[in-house]
């Protein structure tokens, strides 16, 4: 049995990666299975989630299952109502999100978490290697919320959001936050972005300025955002917009994402139109329009 990679193998890939790949469990979860030893590798069990394989050459068993091939890689984007869990299963038989994606045959995983009582963006993916490049803290990808919190903060706690924030898990990033309106009782909803997925993250930041959230929706995950869904609704992502997600993870900004437009060797590239002068009539009517006079 094998505690540790075998170095006399040629490079291969992470098997915690092969088997979230296939569908059978995230990249989290697989590494647990390959700890708790239900894992073999060519009829070997191994314990090391970085324990190198080949796919196309070696056996590999989860649970005493032969591992599948990975199923067609899908995407989603649910608009998740407060009083879901983020889980697949829940001990005590609470509701999770899992139903929302219930009718769909692929076996699907959520990207990130929700806490039960915040509703927004939900990603869903059978894609583990998207689903772990689009939450690891290294790539940091934008969360956008509204957060309706208590009273108007003032504008010297606005800028320690905007700078970060010692919490007891560490210090903050630096946010994005902007005051959006004010309610009839004095209240506001404040619109806040972060590039972290601590949990609870955004509640918390409002307490340590003493401004608690009574409601939390987020509005966007990446490029990904709520428009044309209502609660509970669930739909398919765009190759278009796959391909931007994947953009954001591989280091380009969000405002550029899926713009990179790349041409096939051998086709021109087309010449950008040189700004044409303006007629007379038209400059006179620029004129009138700034307010000067025509000559």
């Amino acid at each position: 049995m094998s505690n540790e990679p075998n170095d006399g193998r040629q490079a291969g890939e992470r098997i915690a990666k092969v088997i979230a790949r296939t569908g059978v469990a995230s990249r989290r979860a697989a590494e647990r299975m390959v700890e708790d030893g239900l894992v073999t590798v060519n009829g070997e069990t191994i314990f090391h989630p970085g324990h190198p394989v080949h796919p196309s050459k070696d056996s590999i068993t989860v649970d005493g299952e032969r591992l599948p091939a990975p199923p067609a890689h899908r995407y989603y984007v649910a608009y998740k109502p407060r009083g879901l869990l983020t889980t697949r299963q829940d001990p005590q038989g609470r509701r999770t999100v899992q139903e929302l994606v219930a009718h769909i045959p692929t076996r699907l995983e959520s990207v990130g978490r929700l806490d039960m009582d915040t509703e927004g963006v939900l990603l869903f993916t059978n894609d583990g290697e998207l689903a772990h490049g689009l939450t690891h803290p290294s790539n940091e990808v934008p969360r956008r919320y509204v957060a309706k919190v208590w009273k108007r903060p003032n504008a010297k706690k606005m800028a320690r959001l905007q700078r970060g924030i010692k919490l007891e898990d560490g210090f903050t990033g630096a946010a994005k936050a902007r005051i959006v309106e004010e309610t009839d009782s004095g209240n506001c909803w404040i619109e806040v972005t972060v590039t972290e997925g601590r949990n609870r993250l955004i509640r918390r930041l409002f307490e340590a300025i003493g401004h608690p959230v009574s409601k939390l929706r987020r509005e966007s995950f990446g490029t990904i955002s709520l428009r044309g869904l209502e609660r509970g609704d669930v739909r398919l992502l765009s190759g278009d917009e796959v391909a931007r997600l994947r953009d954001i993870i591989g280091g380009v900004a969000p405002r550029k994402a899926g713009q990179n437009q790349k041409y096939r060797k051998g086709f021109a590239r087309p010449k950008q139109k040189p700004n044409k002068p303006l007629s007379k009539k038209r400059r006179a009517r620029a004129l009138v329009r700034k307010g000067g006079s025509k000559r």
